[in-house]
């Protein structure tokens, strides 16, 4: 058994991609060697911001002899057939053997395979892996084809005690790399993986991303409570810095306390953002506090006074441009920046950023009545300066704090907490893991900038298709789900996306625009009922599927209910959960079960007769016992359940839908529904057709799978 070594030395790595690419290293070389037959015991892999490692133990010395037999065609076979049967074997025909068998004598090829070493398959798989490699950007260098994200230095590959024998566009492999780039540059060579990672440390390289990490933790904690404050883990970018330094020092500077008054988001991402910085806070009232920690890549000689003094320095100018922006932003109010609006475009075919205001104030002013406790004047008025802190210094220079800093705006401008809090929250939830706005001006500023969202593409017809999804479509529409389900709001969202549809007509009048007026908005409401029906109710279905999934939901008892019309989310999930919980009950699968054969007879009979069988029950034609009890157990529950739905009671609904278990199973036990007289044959046909209806009443049962 041998142990393989192999490290990728080059310039440094970005950070994001090595946790990737060190997977990716792996699992090639995994792949490449299984397919040759070898397997290791330990697969290892570590990268650092110069290189990517993999060790494997436990190698054999070579890949196991192999022997394969292949049956040809009969002896007798036209001779063109046994040609090229020994073409594909690549043997001769007196290295074959004739077999009998029951149709025949037949040749049969015997090919052996002989291992090959190991250090040949290792060379072959690696030259591929390097090749191949799938970096997301990649670059070549000098005058070899090769392409790696950063120029390559070296590449060192030892198996056991040896070099394995390979180069690769001017690369010799060999067993030397170096260690840090500024502590300890020289090269040395290594015999082992334990004497690689020995010799590495002591070149002030930590090989694990893990270790680099744990250390960064452990100290900034110490630093910080020399300071008697608080070390703000951010485990992103602890990896991220983990993955800029191979001996990584963590220092603390501080910066000036006059810097506090800018709003802590901006302090927190010019520091994480633009220097790599971890934030601290005071551990009693929780504030941000006015020290940092960063990560220097050598030992500085003088404890780091130095190299922290420099960052301060750089820190300092950083925030006093954040400073700058803030004092000058807050020299107007937000609405003086509402004319400026007008000259971003919010995309070609619809509008400028001011049209779209203009659109969410009407449509945040309507769903406010939907909303329990929302002030209609203040959900438009939150509306109306969602988007003004785009054109402001602060979000121009830093555009992720956007929302963040319109409510700071309006709060120093006097507005009430629900329109500041609405002024940032209008873009939430961004994703599935997100805070959901539950303050009712947040919610409708939060809907109404999504259903413009989604009404404005889709009426232009700029739906997302496979993966592509440039506008964000898919987001948009799980937020309106989770705005809507989880604030229980009561709204039918075709009526909805209506009412977000009529100012998007000046727009879609340009489609149709060489007709006459009365033609043109019968064109427009035409294609809005059209896209609303054929896209946007399907999309928000196919989302709701998406969003339900993830909390154990049927996709299929989502289609069921969906499609019976019902548009009002809050009802459609609350029958979803009631239908889940009868069909997971003896009475509901049986009931299923009998619905299926019914629905299938149906089918069968009606496709022959070419007719349908939705007619009243005939009372004088029943004959027997069962067909009459089921007629009047089938009349009961359609009332019943009809009822039940009426109030929304789903559960009462499905209740008296299990009261038909007993007399279908009767009914389908004791009566021939085929028979022989036509008319008690038409009437039997009706009493399935009844079964189909009533089920149906809650959910579309054909649609349920089992």
């Amino acid at each position: 058994m041998a142990d393989l070594l192999i490290e990728l030395f080059s310039e440094e790595i970005p950070a994001g991609m090595q946790k990737k690419a060190s997977e990716d290293l792996q699992a090639m070389m995994l792949k490449g060697l299984g397919d040759a037959g070898l397997e290791g015991e330990l697969a290892q892999t570590f990268s650092t911001p110069r290189r990517l490692v993999f060790a494997l133990s436990g190698l054999p010395e070579a890949t196991p002899d192999v022997r394969e037999e292949r049956r040809g065609p009969r002896v007798d076979a036209p001779e063109k057939a046994i040609e090229g049967f020994l073409r594909g074997a690549r043997v001769a025909r007196h290295q074959c053997e004739e077999r009998e068998e029951a149709k025949g004598k037949f040749l049969f090829a015997v090919i052996e395979k002989k291992g090959r070493p190991t250090a040949e398959v290792v060379a072959e798989v690696l030259e591929q892996t390097i090749r191949n490699f799938p970096w997301p950007k990649s670059q070549r260098w000098g005058v070899g084809s090769l392409r790696w994200v950063r120029p390559l230095q070296s590449i060192l590959c030892i198996l056991g005690d040896r070099i394995v024998d390979l180069e690769l566009d001017g690369f010799k492999v060999g067993n030397s790399t170096k260690g840090h780039r500024f502590l300890a540059s020289d090269s040395f060579e290594v015999s082992s993986f334990e004497d690689y990672r020995n010799k590495l440390e002591a070149h002030k390289v930590m090989l694990s991303p893990v270790q680099r990490m744990k250390l960064i933790a452990d100290r900034a904690r110490e630093l910080a409570s020399q300071k008697g404050v608080e070390w703000v883990e951010d485990k992103g970018l602890l990896a991220e810095v983990a993955g800029l330094v191979e001996w990584p020092v963590p220092l603390m500077g501080s910066f000036d306390p006059a810097f506090m008054a800018v709003p802590e988001e901006v302090l927190i991402l010019t520091m994480k953002k633009d220097q790599k910085y971890f934030v601290t806070r005071d551990k009693k009232t929780g504030k941000l506090a006015p020290y940092f920690i960063t990560v220097s890549n050598i030992e500085p000689s003088d404890g780091g006074a130095m190299v922290a003094a420099g960052n301060e320095r750089v820190l300092s100018a950083r925030l006093s441009d954040a400073k700058f922006f803030w004092e000058q932003d807050l020299k107007h109010k937000l609405e003086d920046n509402l004319p400026a609006l007008a000259d971003i475009v919010f995309h070609i075919e619809l509008g400028r950023v001011s049209d779209r205001v203009a659109r969410m104030k009407a449509l945040a002013r309507y769903l406010a009545q939907f909303i329990p406790g929302c002030d209609a004047d203040e959900a438009e008025r939150a509306a109306e300066l969602a988007k003004a802190d785009l054109v402001s210094g602060m979000v121009f220079e830093f555009p992720e704090v956007q929302g963040v800093m319109g409510r700071y705006y309006a709060k120093e401008q006097g507005e009430s907490d629900a329109v500041a809090d609405a002024i940032r929250d209008h873009y939430a939830p961004a994703g599935p893991n997100d805070d959901c706005p539950t303050a009712p001006v947040s919610v409708a500023v939060a809907l109404a900038e999504k259903l413009d969202t989604l009404m404005g593409f889709f009426a232009i017809d700029k739906r997302p298709t496979g993966s592509k999804d440039p506008f964000a479509l898919r987001r948009a529409a799980l937020g309106i789900i989770r705005l809507i389900t989880e604030n229980n709001i009561r709204l039918e969202l075709a009526g909805t996306l209506i009412m977000a549809a009529k100012p998007l007509k000046p727009y879609l009048g340009l489609m149709v625009a060489d007709v006459a007026e009365d033609a043109r908005q019968e064109a427009i409401l035409h294609h809005v009922t059209a896209t609303i029906e054929d896209h946007l109710l399907p999309f928000f279905a196919d989302r709701l599927k998406v969003q339900q999934r993830d909390v154990g939901m049927r996709h299929d008892l989502i289609d069921a209910v969906f499609v019976k019309g019902d548009d009002d989310l809050v009802r459609v999930l609350a029958r979803v959960s009631a239908l889940s919980a009868f069909l997971d009950t003896e009475d509901g699968s049986n009931l299923l079960a009998g619905y299926k054969r019914a629905a299938n007879i149906l089918r069968i009979e009606e496709k022959k007769d070419d007719r349908a069988y939705d007619q009243n029950i005939d009372a004088s034609v029943l004959a027997d016992v069962e067909e009459k009890a089921l007629a009047q157990a089938l009349e009961a529950a359609a009332e019943n359940a009809e009822a039940a739905l009426q109030v929304e009671d789903f559960e009462k609904a499905m209740a008296a839908l299990s009261s038909l278990r007993a007399p279908i199973d009767a009914f389908f036990e004791k009566v021939t529904v085929n028979a022989d007289d036509m008319a008690l044959r038409a009437n039997r046909l009706a009493l399935l057709a009844s079964i189909r209806a009533a089920v149906n009443t809650v959910a579309d049962f054909s649609l349920i799978e089992g």
